[in-house]
């Protein structure tokens, strides 16, 4: 049982790394501590309890974990320090060895906080819970409002793909969802609380409905109906899961935004089979071209590695032809990381680092490209723009319902507003569309 006089008049501070699943499950852990009474740290407080939240999907992730690590305790001299996330639950020994570290929680642990902090004293040696990957069946429901205007709320959990250079499985377990009826509720929590777009996060969201028997498009077809909210994006979906009643639905939906981001990561065949991919690059572009024939205006994001192991220049050159052949809007380029236990390492021919660096500039020049021409593509049509509070300057930024970011004077009315707009000019220095009022 534990003491709740123990959490009176303390503070904490959280640090997450990764991705947006993380962030909303950062969130989560901060809900529960405040419940029992555990404050957010003001900036340059000195908090009590720091919860760092980690990502190992590369070395540099688990690098980073570490440097994030060291800096929180290095801030917060005397805090009692949780590490969970995924190098948390992949090398908990590792990071029970940073000197300072009281508490690593698995991710089976990690949204039951509370239950593992006792008297909050500082310990000589790291604790450990964690549970064994295949051991891990909890879905915790979890939704987070970004620095922007945006709320992220978790679908899905864990992956039942076990692709050959990916340690996600090993990290957070196999698939698990929520229901529909509940994640409908926090839907229509995010309504009452402001909230007016909403980004749907898991591992892996077409594989929803493991556990409740449901699916994924049962999901959206409910979340369509919520009032209150504008928009629903949806985040990373695998392209064998993109299903073409998925695309219809979104091109005549109320609510769902046209923007898909979808996993290539490669643009040959032979590394996808050497990736154990479930798809291949002729499925891709069916896709691609779905969802441009349902909706000509919508924004493709597209995600690809580059130097996996047994990647050769013939098969690099491929896949860059390839990409470049599909009307994508962005591409975002992951360099290949050796991760252990991985299927990817009985590969022959290691790339090495200088070539990685070159193939990876090859596709960023790309996606440049691509994306340039696409906000060309935009101007002078009109949209509606969400802006965000964040201030640049005298500017403010802020996403039409197909993702082209616009910016405009600073307005303090227009904040977290739903505004028709004429999309203007490209401007170098915004990195963004001017965003017209009055046409």
């Amino acid at each position: 049982m534990i003491d709740q006089t123990v959490f009176e008049n303390k503070t904490a501070a959280y640090y997450t790394l990764g991705c947006k699943l993380n962030f909303a499950e950062t969130s989560a852990i901060g809900k529960q501590l405040l419940h029992a009474g555990v404050l957010r740290a003001r900036k340059g407080q000195k908090a009590d309890i720091c919860v760092i939240n980690t990502c190992s999907v590369t070395e540099l992730a688990d690098k980073k974990g570490r440097q994030a690590i060291r800096r929180m305790i290095q801030s917060h001299p005397g805090a009692f320090v949780v590490v969970t996330g995924c190098y948390a639950q992949l090398k908990p020994d590792e990071v029970a060895s940073i000197d300072g570290v009281d508490l690593v929680l698995g991710s089976e642990q990690k949204l039951d906080v509370i239950r593992y902090l006792d008297d909050l004293k500082k310990k000589d040696k790291g604790e450990v819970v964690t549970s064994k990957t295949h051991r891990i069946r909890t879905f915790v429901p979890s939704c987070s409002a970004d620095d922007r205007t945006r709320y992220f709320l978790k679908v899905q959990d864990g992956c039942d793909y076990f692709c050959s250079f990916c340690t996600i499985p090993y990290a957070r377990g196999r698939s698990r969802n929520g229901s529909i009826a509940d994640l409908v509720k926090q839907a229509q929590d995010v309504v009452v609380q402001g909230g007016k777009e909403i980004v749907l996060t898991g591992v892996n969201i077409g594989d929803f409905g493991h556990t409740t028997g449901e699916t994924f498009f049962d999901l959206i077809k409910a979340l369509d109906e919520v009032e209150g909210i504008e928009r629903f994006r949806i985040s990373s979906i695998e392209p064998n899961l993109l299903t073409d009643e998925i695309i219809d639905f979104v091109a005549g939906s109320k609510r769902f935004a046209p923007h898909f981001h979808t996993p290539l990561q490669a643009g040959s065949d032979a590394v996808l089979k050497l990736m154990k991919r479930k798809y291949d690059t002729a499925l891709f572009r069916r896709k691609v071209e779905r969802i441009k024939s349902a909706m000509p205006h919508a924004f493709i994001g597209v995600d690809v590695i580059v130097g996996l192991r047994g990647e050769t220049d013939a098969y690099f050159e491929e896949g860059r032809d390839f990409i470049e052949s599909i009307d994508f809007s962005q591409l975002h380029v992951f360099t290949y990381s050796e991760r252990s236990g991985t299927q990817a390492l009985e590969i022959g021919h290691v790339v090495d680092p200088r070539t990685k660096h070159n193939r990876s500039k090859e596709l960023h020049d790309i996606s440049d490209r691509k994306l340039r021409s696409f906000y060309e593509s935009q101007k002078d049509g009109f949209r509606k723009v969400l802006f965000e509070h964040t201030r640049h300057g005298n500017r403010m930024h802020g996403f039409t319902e197909n993702y082209v970011r616009l910016y405009a004077d600073y307005n303090p009315l227009l904040v977290n507003k739903i505004t028709g707009v004429k999309i203007g000019e490209y401007n170098e220095d915004e990195m963004a569309m001017e965003a017209v009022f009055g046409e």
